[in-house]
């Protein structure tokens, strides 16, 4: 069986820092998509999509356009399916996947879901960030097969160390 883990908490504790600093520490080939804050100046204005593979940038979510609206975000759906599940599309042929993260913007793409989907079903490790509170059928198949750690602001570092460790056979 592969090595499963997702990660979930609070929003702003940490979680995609966790995941990008694990991803960036193990040294495999890591695949699939990080989301980021897009920011100006010190105001969280949406969400930008990073595939870990290419390198390449999308919107996730802004305050503009015409995709579904959560909060006061707009989803773009065209760079979420283009960008974000292409990039975990293509993580199958990478060492380790990253899906970061799946909550409801993520899971407003059929495309999306089904791309996390055919990650679980391959043999490759994951690494996902995973939306507390949702009880969409994919968050509750997450947490029902990986192991769910939670995120905190005092066991955030300590955690990138022993998460490589795990994703690396050293535990």
């Amino acid at each position: 069986m592969a090595l499963r883990i997702a990660v979930t908490g609070s929003p702003g504790v940490g979680k995609s820092t966790l995941v990008a600093k694990v991803a960036a520490a193990t040294g495999m080939r890591v695949g699939g998509v990080l989301a980021r804050d897009k920011r100006y100046k010190d105001r969280r204005i949406g969400f930008e999509l990073l595939d870990l593979a290419s390198g390449a940038v999308g919107i996730l979510a802004d305050e503009t356009g015409s995709g579904p609206q959560l909060g006061k975000y707009r989803v773009h759906p065209e760079d979420l399916d283009g960008l974000g599940a292409v990039a975990v599309e293509n993580a199958l042929n990478c060492d380790l996947i990253v899906v970061d993260e799946v909550g409801p913007m993520e899971l407003s793409s059929r495309r999306f879901v089904s791309a996390v989907e055919m990650a679980i079903a391959s043999s490759r490790p994951m690494l996902v960030v995973l939306h507390e509170w949702s009880n969409h059928r994919l968050a509750k198949k997450i947490r029902s097969t990986f192991q769910v750690i939670t995120v905190t602001r005092e066991n955030r570092e300590p955690l990138v160390d022993e998460i490589v460790r795990t994703l690396l056979g050293k535990n």
